[in-house]
């Protein structure tokens, strides 16, 4: 299976940061990030994962808040380890295709070829209005435009043949200009002319990573993704979703073994089971209730007072259709509450943890149970790691879990690869310029 490290700076709980162990400026210290790396690393991890979002996330009186620039975070650790994976969190919303291939293969060249590249459209008003936006732009265009950015971006990295440089110092050819393409998009929301000032990379180009599970994402994904990261709390939801994502892949011509389904999971882990679930306890008693009841208003389009914290949340919300942002996360949280019953107040916690993912306190080998079942069972081949507290949750994580999966068969015991793509073994794209020897495009090569 593939295991992947979603960093957070002091862990995926709301309230991690509040814990005696946790330092409240971790998010801000390079040296942190290239700890926990490391640490993953030791446990031959496939890849780190960094989030992101061209936004002030969360209220900075409540938590630790500010964010580095993830491919700049990724560059560092890079340099400070030899194997792990590096993927990052780029918008396709508020960026531009050049930019953001130049800085990706940039990535790729300085880690030796274990860049990745998580694509999202992002949701919410609050970043749209630092781009010099009105509101959001509409769920379907975001993801139409992500589309069109994908395209172009894989043409900039297919610009230069991997054989263009020649570097022949008599004949005074440093590239063979044949071998380095224009291509003069014209698109419905881009210009681009190409070609890429950076040459092809080790891997050809970035894994390229996904992480919607609206249907607009599902069918993004069919069509682009190489890694789906996704949040499912039960078994029978992770099962549902891993069959119709590899459907939809097959759906339209793509190998559906060569799409990875990684679900989030949000281990809390104890020498015993009571001691595993204490920390859970202790966790959910720091979370600050009013701020989370206010976040969850937020995304619900509700005042604070129309969510009571001791009673479940109102029969009238508004459905997936009407809403612009996050839709599958937000259906998550509403049939999450629902199907079990919460109060305002239990949701909180539960969300605390994880917002929404696969959340379980419990021993090193209970943990190993609950992943191999999942793996052998079909609904997943591999996880997003998300320690609810870092990083003595990854510590305990590597130091625990992964030796069990290793006795049982289930995971590499040294990398064998060194590129990311090697990693999750997929294959190096070939170049859409070269292929049959002429240009072709991505979608007729995928």
């Amino acid at each position: 299976m593939a295991l992947n490290a979603f960093l957070m700076p002091v862990g995926h709980h709301e309230a991690a940061w509040r814990l005696p162990e946790s330092d409240p400026n971790a998010n801000l210290d390079i040296q942190h990030y290239i700890s926990l790396a490391r640490t993953a690393e030791r446990g031959r991890f496939d890849s780190v994962f960094l989030a992101d979002s061209p936004v002030l996330f969360a209220n900075p009186e409540r938590r630790p808040s500010g964010k580095l620039e993830p491919t700049i975070i990724l560059t560092a650790i890079a340099t400070a380890t030899e194997r792990i994976g590096l993927i990052g969190t780029a918008s396709t919303t508020y960026n531009e295709p050049y930019n953001l291939a130049r800085r990706f293969a940039s990535l790729d060249f300085v880690s030796g070829g274990r860049a990745g590249w998580n694509i999202v459209t992002t949701a919410g008003d609050d970043a749209a209005r630092n781009f010099g936006l009105d509101g959001v732009p509409a769920h379907k265009s975001r993801y139409a435009r992500a589309a069109e950015f994908v395209e172009v971006s894989t043409k900039l990295w297919d610009s230069w043949e991997d054989d263009a440089i020649v570097a022949d110092k008599e004949a005074a050819i440093h590239a063979d200009s044949a071998k380095v393409h224009t291509f003069e998009h014209e698109g419905e929301f881009f210009s681009v002319a190409g070609p890429l000032n950076v040459p092809r990379s080790p891997q050809g180009y970035p894994l390229l990573v996904q992480a919607g599970s609206s249907e607009n994402g599902k069918d993004f994904a069919a069509l682009y993704a190489e890694a789906i990261f996704t949040a499912q709390p039960t078994f029978e939801e992770g099962k549902a979703f891993y069959d119709d994502a590899k459907d939809r892949v097959g759906k339209v011509g793509r190998d559906p073994r060569q799409v990875l389904i990684l679900p989030g999971i949000v281990p809390v882990i104890g020498d015993t089971e009571n001691e595993a679930r204490e920390l859970d306890a202790e966790l959910a008693r720091l979370i600050s209730p009013e701020y989370a009841r206010h976040q969850l208003a937020e995304r619900f389009g509700l005042r604070p007072e129309q969510l009571p914290l001791d009673e479940p949340l109102p029969e009238n919300l508004p459905s997936e259709d009407e809403i612009e942002g996050a839709k599958s996360r937000y259906t998550l949280i509403v049939q999450l509450a629902r199907r079990e019953n919460l109060t305002v107040r239990q949701l909180i916690e539960r969300l605390g943890g994880g917002r929404g993912h696969r959340t379980f306190a419990g021993t090193a080998e209970q943990v190993a149970d609950t992943i191999e079942h999942w793996f052998h069972s079909g609904a997943a081949d591999g996880f997003n790691i998300m320690p609810a507290v870092l990083p003595s949750g990854l510590e305990k994580f590597v130091d625990g879990v992964v030796p069990i999966l290793q006795e049982r068969g289930l995971f590499r015991t040294e990398y064998t690869e060194s590129t990311l793509r090697g990693h999750y073994g997929l294959p190096r794209p070939e170049n859409q310029f070269t292929v049959g020897g002429a240009f072709v495009g991505f979608a007729t090569q995928r």
